[in-house]
């Protein structure tokens, strides 16, 4: 028995979540490129009335892991919306005059 403990505590990570990462940065939009290498995900705060929007955090991954969390944000997007029903869209979205450059998509 102690064996299979060790072999399970082998496949764990530990992971370190610091006070000032636990808080979180709130952002209203994501711009997110890509090469044949990475994908590159922007987390931009827009507030009305203010001209200049401020990239609040950047996020680079392989498209190994981009389509992981494609799949991670997908599941807990179905299990949300069981327990609280149907997330509402709005039909007018935002227009933003930003380009990164290369092929460019917006969440």
């Amino acid at each position: 028995m102690a064996e299979e403990q060790d072999k399970s505590n082998k496949n764990q990570i530990n992971i370190e979540l610091s006070e000032e990462v636990a808080e979180g940065i709130y952002a209203n939009l994501a711009m997110i490129a890509h090469s044949n290498s990475e994908f590159v995900i922007d987390f931009i705060r827009l507030m009305p009335g203010v001209p200049k929007a401020k990239v609040k955090s950047r996020i680079v991954i392989t498209p190994e892991h981009a389509k992981r969390l494609l799949k991670a944000l997908s599941d807990n997007i179905n299990k949300y919306e069981q327990t609280f029903g149907n997330i509402k869209q709005s039909e007018d979205a935002p227009k933003f005059p930003i380009n990164f450059g290369g092929t460019v998509g917006e969440a």
